[in-house]
């Protein structure tokens, strides 16, 4: 895949993501205020359970190898990624690294 096309598939997945969890989460969030109780709610039952689980451990190799790459490679303001990691969600957080390290080490 040409950069700018993966560049642009990257975006397009960040992007979609972070409306789908505006759309979906937001919503109940605003209405309950209960910010401890939405984390909880993913954790209802025993599927839901391992996907939370799933999607946080990917957020911890994610900052794992944030930090390891930014040091390796000069990568700056990586931590932005991880920011993002944690609201919308991983599937941002990394996307939005990976554009920053194709700015600043470019394929």
């Amino acid at each position: 895949m040409h950069p700018p096309l993966f560049r642009a598939v990257l975006i397009a997945l960040a992007i979609a993501f972070a409306m789908a969890f505006v759309i979906v989460v937001v919503p109940p969030l605003f209405a309950s205020g209960d910010v401890i109780g939405a984390f909880a709610a993913g954790f209802v039952n025993p599927f839901a359970s391992g996907y939370a689980i799933d999607v946080i451990l990917c957020w911890c190799v994610l900052a794992a190898w944030v930090v390891h790459d930014a040091t390796a490679n000069g990568v700056r303001h990586g931590w932005i990624a991880l920011v993002l990691g944690v609201v919308p969600g991983v599937a941002t957080g990394f996307a939005l690294y990976l554009l920053i390290r194709m700015r600043q080490r470019p394929l």
